[in-house]
């Protein structure tokens, strides 16, 4: 049976994701302050060719969805390893993506699992370490993401 603790440290880190999502979809780049450890390690090298600190991901972030009018990553099915402090996950993330173009632009399905350590900080918990780890693509541009 989960602990109290358990239960809260799962939900909160749950928040953590969600609010990691909304950040992203919102273009609300300083939210991510309060998603990620001041030194984490963010890795989308797997599906866009990209690894960096916090402050090079945003950057590449608010360079790099400006040809996307809208976006809308979806999570489910986290499995979580909690161990103290720490904690290891592996969840599920859907991202349609609607790219500028003629009409209503291009929409491209992404497919992917984010395999996070989390930590548990005086602020709550944040995400120290990110990697995106690719499963499917449809529909996206040639020459537009990592091979």
């Amino acid at each position: 049976m989960l602990s109290l603790q358990e239960i809260s440290d799962r939900l909160e880190i749950q928040d953590v994701m969600v609010a990691y999502c909304y950040a992203v979809d919102t273009r609300n780049w300083n939210a991510l302050d309060e998603v990620f450890t001041p030194d984490a390690v963010i890795d989308y090298s797997e599906m866009v060719g990209v690894k960096g600190t916090l402050a090079e991901i945003k950057a590449f972030l608010e360079e790099g969805m400006k040809p996307v009018l809208a976006s809308q990553h979806a999570i489910s099915t986290t499995q979580l390893t909690l161990e103290d402090d720490r904690a290891h996950g592996r969840t599920v993330c859907n991202n349609p993506m609607v790219l500028s173009g003629e009409g209503e632009g291009h929409v491209m399905f992404l497919g992917l699992w984010y395999r996070n350590t989390f930590v548990r900080t005086p602020a709550g918990w944040r995400i120290s370490s990110l990697y995106e780890e690719k499963c499917y693509r449809y529909n996206v541009p040639p020459g537009l993401l990592a091979s």
